[in-house]
């Protein structure tokens, strides 16, 4: 994945929104606008998979402060191919070391602890649909 400079976002956003609202939309953990909003402003950062010709997945992340020390969310991730780019997630792996970060943390489906080298659940996200 390449980290796409806040700068050029928006001449990218047009192709990789549809990616990262599917993965919003699919998890429910956030809304689509929010991220938008974040990644366009430049406090979280967009990621992407390019095979030279097309977008493959796209990403974002943002930094928090927890008690347990800074860390990395992933916060949104969808693409096609996944066996192509998965690997890929070790250059946000590695922008997150560089940030001082103590964990990378991904907020989204519980398979991607299936396909992720040295990723476990830690904690469980649990609703009770009300409606």
């Amino acid at each position: 994945m390449v980290c796409i400079d806040p700068r050029r976002v928006c001449e990218i956003w047009p192709l990789v929104a549809p990616l990262i609202k599917r993965a919003i939309v699919r998890t429910g953990l956030s809304t689509f606008t929010t991220i938008e909003q974040d990644i366009l402003a430049g406090i979280s950062l967009l990621w992407v998979a390019w095979n030279g010709s097309v977008v493959e997945a796209a990403a974002s992340t943002s930094l928090q402060q927890t008690e347990a020390g800074k860390v990395c969310v992933i916060t949104a991730c969808a693409g096609a191919g996944m066996t192509r780019w998965l690997s890929l997630v070790r250059g946000i792996e590695a922008y997150a070391e560089a940030e001082g970060c103590r964990r990378v943390r991904i907020f989204g489906r519980k398979g991607w602890a299936r396909v992720l080298d040295g990723y476990e659940e830690t904690h469980a996200v649990i609703d009770k649909r009300l409606l």
